[in-house]
């Protein structure tokens, strides 16, 4: 019996030293590989283990072996294949398998950025009908996770590919979306969206340490570690003045999964009042990101309790889990989505009935984001509003997302980015730069953007692939005055990055939002990005981007600007040219007169009458631009000058 137990316990042990089987998370059911490249399958299991890899579908097959190392690293390459599918692929380490269905070869995209970029569908224009209409399969996404590390990482800590349909695609990046949906209207081939974006995100994050100026990785994060530990130490301090207490790390609110600070029979007294609308950070609740909940007592009559009650909260950041006396009634975890809820009239009672509102933030400003008008309530008999005075106490405290990695340089490059660069892709799209949009942030944008496109193809290793991006869209007050502001000189910033070989940029300053710096006109973003991959990427023969300053000469009292038009023509749209300014040597700007010459335009103005520069569309908001090119496309913001 002793020998038989020893046997079993031996047995037991040999089982246990057995590493599992793991493949890199890039690869997943639907996800789509990138075609005619040689693209790496990789993954660890036990030091010196045989992996067996095959690769088949119904037109073609392929087995290939390799050795795990000492390490229990492996690493194999798939045969050069072309468009289609679809595949299955077979991992398998002794008893160990890993199964990967209806992966298709295509062309991979990686969508990169910050919230522009990251902005879903379902909260693009038309979301109801653009969500019911996705039926394209060969369109394929995945979202690499909100992660960060000091050091580069070669894991990815989760994602999977999501084919299109109405189930999925309002979670899909609507730049990304439909950016593959105008692809896909002009080439048969499946497009894989890699989708890694940070909201608010700056541009270093996402570059390596040694082009940031360090030696090496380990001397940035020695460097970024002491930074976070100063700044932690200091909003520590911040909050627990004026919690009075150490800060809470798990949800106080909460107690065996039950939330315990939803239910009526709570008593909130001693907590604080806030007003709802309105961020937390600015009402006393500073450098607080984590959960703070948010209680307020409703009085309904016997005559609002017929039917349901409708709850309409607007838009919370970032999410939230909802209660009505104690029971949920809704949960969103998206900060720009309205919220929109039905409390179901069993949970309804006459009498004081609480409302209660346990809000996440991971980052920026907290809590109620809607206008008044947004927040409210409608029963059988009432519609009333939900403004005013809230009781609110903070239920979680999290320093880790206080520090703002999004802020930090080369952390998230090492943990979103480092991971995926052994994955083929076709291209890049990038939507980021609101982030370093100051005067300063642009002057360095200038080398960073640039620096950055070319380091990224570098490590990639698969050529000057297309790298694609979207320049920032009008935004802000409407100046009333020529001026020269931080997103002008961004803009510029950008448009100077074209130099780059192998480049394009879409201008989108006629479709973003004054109140809004995310616009909801994706689609249009989306068709502007695709034209410059159907000319780089796909060879196309087409006019992808608007009008381009290239060069100016003085006529007496007037400037005639020359301009790069790929083969199209100047057009004004609907009225007169607009957004011109003029100056002298005294480098003071007046809104100038302008007018179409053939290929150039005519620039003057009485107030200047030896002039020496223009602008043009040099502003936060220039709403009134309007030069075009005849397929439609704007000219990009420019100025003659170097002031």
């Amino acid at each position: 019996m002793v020998r038989l137990l020893f046997a079993g316990l031996c047995m037991l042990l040999s089982m246990g030293a057995s590493a599992q089987l793991t493949v890199a998370k890039v690869y997943s059911d639907n996800a789509v590989l990138q075609r005619n490249a040689l693209v790496p399958i990789w993954g660890t299991a036990s030091p010196g283990g045989q992996i067996n890899i095959s690769i088949q579908s119904k037109a073609a097959s392929a087995a290939l072996k390799t050795i795990a190392d000492e390490n229990g690293k492996w690493r194999v390459v798939l045969p050069n294949l072309k468009e289609g599918g679809p595949y299955k692929i077979e991992v398998a380490e002794g008893r160990q398998t890993k199964t990967f269905e209806n992966v298709m070869i295509g062309d991979v995209w990686l969508c990169s950025g910050q919230s522009n970029m990251e902005w879903p569908v379902s909260a693009s224009n038309n979301a109801k009908a653009e969500i019911a209409s996705a039926d394209d399969k060969m369109i394929r996404h995945f979202k690499v996770p909100l992660t960060w590390n000091l050091l580069p990482q070669d894991t990815l800590v989760g994602g999977q590919w999501e084919s299109t349909s109405p189930e999925t695609v309002g979670d899909f990046s609507a730049v990304g979306y439909y950016f593959a949906k105008n692809l896909r209207e002009h080439h048969d081939i499946p497009i894989g969206l890699l989708n890694s974006s940070w909201g608010g995100s700056r541009i270093e994050p996402w570059m390596r340490a040694e082009v940031l100026g360090y030696e090496s990785p380990q001397q940035s994060a020695d460097s970024i570690q002491r930074f976070m530990t100063e700044r932690e130490g200091k909003i520590r301090q911040v909050i627990e003045a004026y919690l009075g207490e150490n800060l809470p790390s798990e949800d106080r609110g909460m107690k065996n999964g039950k939330a315990f600070w939803a239910s009526p029979d709570y008593n909130h007294q001693g907590w604080k009042t806030l007003k709802v609308p309105g961020a937390w950070e600015d009402q006393g609740f500073k450098e607080l990101d984590g959960v703070v909940w948010f209680r307020k007592e409703i009085y309904l009559t016997s005559g609002d309790l017929k039917s349901d009650l409708s709850l309409y909260l607007g838009s919370i950041d970032d999410g939230d889990v909802t209660y009505w006396n104690g029971t949920v009634v809704g949960e969103t975890y998206q900060y720009n989505a309205m919220r929109s809820y039905t409390v179901p009239q069993k949970v309804l009672k006459e009498g004081i009935n609480v409302l209660a509102v346990q809000i996440t933030d991971d980052g920026w400003a907290g809590g109620f984001t809607a206008d008044c008008d947004q927040i409210f309530y409608k029963s059988s008999k009432n519609k009333k509003s939900l403004c005013g005075e809230w009781h609110a106490k903070v239920g979680k405290v999290n320093l880790s997302r206080t520090m703002q990695p999004n802020q930090v340089e080369t952390i998230l490059y090492n943990q979103m980015i480092h991971p995926i660069i052994d994955f083929p892709i076709k291209g890049v799209i990038w939507y980021q730069g609101e982030s370093n949009a100051s005067v300063e942030g642009a002057k360095d944008y200038q080398t960073e953007f640039p620096t950055m496109i070319k380091d990224w193809r570098k490590i990639w290793g698969v050529g000057p692939f297309p790298f694609l991006w979207v320049q920032l869209a009008n935004w802000q007050a409407v100046e009333e005055q020529p001026t020269d502001t931080g997103w002008a000189r961004l803009r510029e910033a950008q448009t100077m990055t074209l130099q780059t070989p192998n480049t394009a940029q879409a201008v989108i300053i006629d479709i973003g939002e004054t109140d809004d710096i995310h616009p909801r006109n994706k689609q249009d973003v989306g068709y502007r990005l695709s034209l410059g991959a159907r000319k780089l990427a796909y060879e196309e023969s087409l006019v992808y981007a608007g009008p381009q300053y290239k060069s100016m000469s003085v006529e007496g009292n007037k400037i005639r600007l020359e301009f790069e038009l790929q083969g199209s023509q100047l057009e004004a749209k609907e009225t007169e040219l607009q957004e011109f300014a003029i100056a002298g040597a005294d480098k003071k700007f007046y809104w100038a007169k302008a007018k179409i010459d053939g290929n150039s335009i005519v620039v003057w103005s009485d107030e200047v009458p030896n002039p020496v520069a223009v602008r043009y569309a040099w502003a936060n908001n220039p709403i009134k631009a309007n030069l075009y090119n005849t397929e439609g496309l704007p000219a990009s913001p420019f100025r003659t000058d170097d002031w």
